[in-house]
């Protein structure tokens, strides 16, 4: 006779191990979190690469071309003697008169510069003291003004100007 097919007890296809609730192994890449991180990374480096040239030193060639024009205006000079003294240009001024001269000045300038002459014997208090009535009196762009060729903080190094 023939040979007897035998069938599984169950009704339908035997199958071996349990694969029941786990699906297909994906064969895919998920590439949204490769783009996050690359646009993470994208922006890093924009930000951080105008940083990255700040700080090149350069010898700049020396030509008979003029300055640029300035400002049409002569800058305005407020100076603090060794002694207390104030002097707005060369005209002195009592402290307590101070802000309400400068708001006058700053009321007749097109330009909201000015510049802090201080002597060196003068304490940082009173420099900062003069900086706020500066500031009060409608100034909000203030220069402190030096002399070059001073000592540098590192003793093996001289200072030179334009550094």
């Amino acid at each position: 006779m023939g040979a007897a097919v035998q069938q599984p007890q169950g009704g339908g296809p035997r199958r071996r191990g349990r694969r029941r609730g786990r699906s297909k192994p994906m064969a895919e890449i998920n590439v949204t979190p490769f783009v996050d991180v690359m646009l993470v990374l994208l922006i890093i480096f924009m930000v951080a690469a105008p940083l990255l040239t700040v700080g090149v030193p350069v010898d700049l060639p020396k030509t008979a071309a003029g300055a640029l024009p300035g400002e049409q205006e002569e800058p305005l000079t407020v100076t603090m003697l060794a002694s207390g003294e104030i002097q707005i240009q060369t005209t002195a001024v009592a402290r307590e008169d101070l802000v309400g001269k400068l708001r006058a000045i700053a009321a007749e300038r097109d330009s909201g510069r000015v510049y802090l002459r201080a002597d060196g014997a003068i304490s940082y208090h009173d420099v900062m003291q003069v900086m706020g009535a500066l500031n009060a009196g409608g100034f909000e762009n203030v220069g402190l003004v030096t002399d070059i060729g001073g000592s540098a903080l590192d003793a093996g190094t001289p200072a030179v100007a334009g550094q």
